[in-house]
C-alpha cells in the first residue's frame, strides 16, 4: 500500500477542514489536500525531474502545509527527511549531506540558516523551496505551490512503490546517546502503524465532534506520523501550533473545545503544576495521550487530581514508526505507569543480558518484531548488526517488564542505568520519586564516578519550583526526603545540583549525556560537589 492511499480512506465530507493554522486560521480541507498534493507531486516530477528515492529535506516549524508537501512528495516516489528547526547551520548541513537531499523546503523566516547549510553541502540555492504564507521577493526561492506540471505535454503519473522496501521517511534519531542517525521507514511501516493506532485511538474519534492541537513537532516521528495520520484517518481537525506555548494551548482548548491531545511528558508536568492552567476551562478534553519519553504514575495522578483528565500512555521509537504499545482510553486508571499492550500484529519478548527470554514480571531488554519495525539505519550496516538479533528481533535498548495481563512497564534505558556497586539503579525511577517533592519543578538524574568508592553514584540536577531559592539546606532536605522512599543503592550519594533547566530533546527526553558532560567538567576542574 502506497502512503498516498490514505487519501482514498476517508469517511468525512470533502469540504471538511483537516489542518488549521491556530494563528492565521488558514486551513486545508480534505479535497484541497488531495488536489494540491497531486499537483505538487506532478510538479516535482516535471519541473525538478524527481525520481523514486530522491530525498527532500524539510526544515521549518509546524505548518499546515507540511502534510500536503509530504503527501505530494510521496506521490512522486520521494523520501522526506524532516530536520529539527532549532538545528544550527552545521547540524542542518550534516543531515543534508548524510541524507543526500536533492532539495530543501523551509519557511522565509529560516532562509538564512537554510541557505548557509545548502551552500556548505553544495545544494543549489534554486533547490530551496518555501512553505507557509510568506514569499521570497527576490524570486530566487520558489514557493512549493509554484512547482507545477502545468506546462507538461502529458501529466505525470503517480510513482509506483514497493511498500516493503521503498522509503517514505528518513527520520533522524534524537541523538540522546550520540550523533543522530537516519532511520529508514518504508511506506509499509507508516501505513501499518497508522492502521495499528487506528485500532487503539482514532477509532474512538469523530470527525464532527472531536478536535486536537498539533503541539508535537512535525519533524519528530511522534508528530509526523501519529498526529498527522490521526487527522487523516479520523477527520478530527488539527489546530497546528508552530511553537508550543502553554497559555496559548490552554486558550485554544477552551475556545475550540479541544477533546484530545498528544503530548510529551514535559507538557504533562506543566499541566500538573503551572499556575496559568487555572485560568482556563479544559473540561472538554476527554483524554491526553503521552508518549516519546517515560511518564511517572505520580504525574498521571497529579493531572487527574488537578484537572480530572485521564492521561494514557504509549511507547515507541523512531524505529517502530513510532508506536509499539498503547493504553486504550479507558485503561489509564487501572494500569497507571504502564505504556499499554502491544499494538496489533506485533511480537515482543523480554531478555536478559545473555539473550535468554524472561518470564512476565521480570525486567530485561525489550525486543520487538512487527510490520512497523524499520528497515534499518541509513548507510550504517554496522549499526544494523547491533540493532537486530540473528533471527530478526529489534533490540530497543529499553528495560521493561510485562504484567500478567500483558501491559508493559518501561523502567529505563540500558545505557543509562547507574551501576552502583553491582546494583542497577534506573535514573527515571529516581526522577519520578523526586518530582513528588514539594519544592522540585523538574529534575534529571545521572550517575557520576566516585573514585573513592570506585563506583558510580546517583546525582540529581534539580530545578526548584518558582519562588524557592536553591540552598544547601534545600539540598540536604531533598537527599533526606528521598532516603525515606528508596532502597540504599538509590540514595543521592552524588548530591544535588541546582540548575535553571533540565536539557531535553524536543520530544521531551532528558539529554543525560549533557548532564554527564557537565558532571565530568566539574570533576575535571577539581571543584568539589556541594551536597
Amino acid at each position: 500500500m502506497h502512503r498516498v492511499d490514505v487519501l482514498e480512506i476517508n469517511g468525512y465530507p470533502d469540504d471538511h477542514p483537516l489542518f488549521i493554522d491556530c494563528d492565521t486560521k488558514r486551513a486545508w480541507t480534505f479535497a484541497q489536500i488531495k488536489a494540491a498534493s497531486v499537483a505538487f507531486g506532478q510538479g516535482l516530477k516535471h519541473a525538478l525531474g524527481w525520481a523514486k528515492g530522491d530525498v527532500l529535506a524539510l526544515y521549518a516549524p509546524n505548518d499546515v502545509d507540511t502534510p500536503v508537501v509530504n503527501l505530494g512528495l510521496h506521490w512522486a516516489g520521494g523520501v522526506a527527511t524532516p530536520a529539527n528547526p532549532t538545528y544550527t547551520v552545521g547540524e542542518l548541513a550534516r543531515q543534508l549531506a548524510d541524507s543526500g537531499a536533492r532539495a530543501l523546503v523551509t519557511c522565509k523566516a529560516m532562509l538564512g540558516p537554510a541557505r548557509q547549510a545548502a551552500e556548505q553541502v553544495g545544494l543549489p540555492l534554486r533547490s530551496i523551496l518555501l512553505l507557509g504564507d510568506a514569499r521570497d521577493e527576490s524570486g530566487v526561492h520558489r514557493h512549493w505551490k509554484d512547482i507545477s506540471a502545468a506546462a507538461a505535454p502529458v501529466a505525470p503519473r503517480k510513482t509506483a512503490v514497493d511498500p516493503a522496501r521503498d522509503l517514505a521517511f528518513l527520520v533522524y534519531s534524537s541523538g540522546t546517546t550520540g550523533m543522530p542517525k537516519g532511520v529508514m521507514l518504508t511506506h509499509r511501516n507508516i501505513i501499518a502503524n497508522s492502521q495499528q493506532t487506528l485500532k487503539a485511538d482514532t477509532r474512538t474519534f469523530s470527525w464532527d465532534l472531536d478536535c486536537q492541537i498539533g503541539i508535537l513537532p512535525f519533524f519528530h516521528i511522534y508528530g509526523l506520523s501519529v498526529v498527522i495520520n490521526a487527522t487523516f484517518l479520523s477527520g478530527a481537525p488539527c489546530l497546528v501550533m508552530p511553537r508550543f506555548d502553554l497559555e496559548k494551548t490552554c486558550r485554544l482548548v477552551q475556545e475550540h473545545q479541544v477533546t484530545f491531545l498528544y503530548v510529551p511528558p514535559p507538557i504533562i508536568l506543566l499541566l500538573s503544576k503551572h499556575p496559568v492552567v487555572e485560568k482556563y476551562d479544559l473540561s472538554s478534553i476527554r483524554f491526553i495521550n503521552s508518549g516519546a519519553a517515560p511518564l511517572s504514575r505520580e504525574l498521571v495522578l497529579n493531572v487527574w487530581k488537578r484537572l480530572k483528565i485521564g492521561v494514557k500512555q504509549g511507547y515507541g521509537l523512531s524505529e517502530t514508526s513510532p508506536v509499539s504499545n498503547s493504553q486504550l482510553a479507558d485503561e489509564w486508571w487501572r494500569y497507571q505507569g504502564s505504556v499499554g499492550r502491544l499494538m496489533p500484529g506485533m511480537e515482543a519478548k523480554v531478555v536478559d543480558t545473555e539473550g535468554r527470554e524472561l518470564p512476565r514480571g521480570e525486567s530485561g531488554e525489550l525486543l520487538l518484531k512487527g510490520p512497523n519495525v524499520f528497515r534499518g539505519y541509513w548507510k550504517k550496516p554496522e549499526l544494523n548488526k547491533e540493532a537486530f538479533t540473528d533471527d530478526g528481533w529489534y533490540r530497543t535498548g529499553d528495560v521493561v517488564y510485562a504484567c500478567p495481563k500483558g501491559h508493559f512497564y518501561v523502567t529505563d534505558r540500558i545505557k543509562e542505568l547507574i551501576k552502583y556497586k553491582g546494583f542497577q539503579v534506573p535514573p527515571a525511577e529516581l526522577e519520578d520519586k523526586l518530582l513528588g517533592h514539594k519544592d522540585i519543578a523538574d529534575v534529571g538524574v545521572v550517575g557520576v564516578w566516585d573514585p573513592e568508592r570506585h563506583t558510580e553514584i546517583p546525582r540529581a540536577y534539580v530545578v526548584p519550583r518558582p519562588g524557592v531559592e536553591p540552598s544547601d539546606v534545600l539540598a540536604h532536605d531533598i537527599i533526606a526526603w528521598l532516603v525515606e522512599r528508596v532502597a540504599p543503592p538509590k540514595r543521592l550519594r552524588g548530591g544535588v545540583r541546582f540548575v535553571k533547566e533540565i536539557p531535553k530533546s524536543q520530544a521531551g527526553k532528558i539529554l543525560r549525556r549533557v548532564l554527564r558532560d557537565q558532571a565530568k567538567e566539574e570533576q575535571d576542574s577539581g571543584s568539589r560537589a556541594k551536597l
